[in-house]
């Protein structure tokens, strides 16, 4: 066995359908009194529902709520934020949605250290991090802090009743990428290892039967275990080509987050496979043999996760997502400067040729 360093993250999590009721309990034991709540504008009945739940609580006061959280975290959005924290004297954050609004309370996080309670109501994983990224005059900039990282995570299956299917697709895959990459990551371990896995396989299992139920409780409960695990993987190690190609194709392009996740996905998988052959097998392993029928084919896991989202109905090429073939040019050369740790190198050539078949939606080939 190789050595390895295991650094578990602190945080605590509630798992299980009707978890929401205890949002005030979580609150105080994290010391809030004063809750800034963050929202989207289409999560704004959930967070009414959330203010009632602390209005039967004498300990839990809402400070004020703050339903302006958009994608990729732009600067301005934060700024007002903060400022509003500031102003309405929050003594911590209450993050309601998916990834753009997580990461919005992060940044608040990282300027004044108040602590988060996040309730996810997708797939996305980052709730389980210490990453952060904003965008500021189209570069989408990360950083690890354990300032941003939640202390508490709800998870409640039911919230993500109203995620519509195509969304809960992507979502799922975006979540399982966290996973694909923590397993060649040059910080992996058994255990994150282990978590991948299992997180890869609770998610193929589920997004299939989402597709066609979107209301299968028992399945929204798999896919959002699924996400725990491989988000708590993507907070643990550090991320190669392919986070790195999502967040330059996001933040500069301004695409959608888990569609560019799920269109890359299987290209960066490709241009890796021969140099991580051991995770790839562990990739096709869970995602099942109804996928990927040899499952010891390095090669199977990148058509696998193709498969995965084109047989449910995701998108896979970028040009649907509004990318131009101009556009590619100025993404490769974004994708080459400050590299992230990758288990094959950068090739401008190689790198060229992943860009323009996730562009036209190709299925992988070796």
């Amino acid at each position: 066995m190789k050595s390895f360093a295991y650094s578990p993250l602190p945080g605590r999590v509630v798992f299980g359908a009707g978890r929401l009721r205890e949002v005030a309990k979580e609150a105080a034991a994290l010391g809030i009194r004063r809750a800034l709540i963050l929202c989207t504008p289409e999560q704004r009945a959930l967070t009414e529902q959330v203010v009632s739940l602390l209005a039967d609580s004498s300990s839990v006061a809402v400070a004020g709520i703050f339903d302006k959280a958009v994608m990729h975290v732009p600067i301005e959005t934060v700024r007002e934020a903060r400022a509003l924290a500031q102003e309405w004297g929050a003594d911590g954050a209450i993050t309601l949605g998916g990834g753009s609004t997580t990461g919005l309370g992060k940044a608040i996080a990282l300027a004044s250290g108040l602590p988060i309670l996040a309730i996810p109501t997708t797939y996305a994983g980052s709730e389980m991090t210490p990453i952060y990224g904003i965008t500021e005059a189209g570069l989408k900039t990360t950083g690890r802090d354990p300032k941003v990282l939640p202390r508490t995570v709800i998870y409640d299956p039911e919230l993500t009743l109203t995620l519509p299917a195509g969304l809960s697709i992507t979502s799922g895959i975006n979540a399982i990428a966290h996973a694909v990459e923590g397993l060649y990551a040059p910080d992996a371990n058994p255990v994150n290892s282990l978590m991948a896995e299992e997180g890869i396989a609770a998610l193929a299992k589920a997004l299939p039967v989402l597709r066609k139920d979107v209301n299968d409780l028992e399945a929204r409960s798999q896919a959002l275990y699924g996400a725990w695990l491989c988000g708590s993987v993507l907070g643990q190690v550090g991320m190669g080509l392919h986070h790195k190609l999502c967040h330059t194709l996001g933040g500069t392009f301004n695409l959608p987050h888990a569609e560019t996740h799920t269109i890359v996905l299987p290209h960066a998988v490709a241009y890796n496979q021969a140099f991580a052959p051991e995770a790839m097998a562990r990739v096709a392993r869970a995602l099942g043999p109804a996928k990927t029928p040899n499952s010891m084919n390095a090669a199977s896991a990148a058509q696998g996760l193709f498969d995965l989202a084109a047989d449910n109905g995701a998108p896979t090429s970028l040009q649907s997502l509004g990318l131009t073939q101009a556009d590619l040019a100025h993404a490769l050369d974004l994708a080459l400067q400050n590299q992230y740790p990758n288990p094959r190198p950068l090739e401008r050539e190689a790198l060229q040729a992943l860009l323009q078949d996730a562009f036209e939606g190709t299925r992988p080939t070796v």
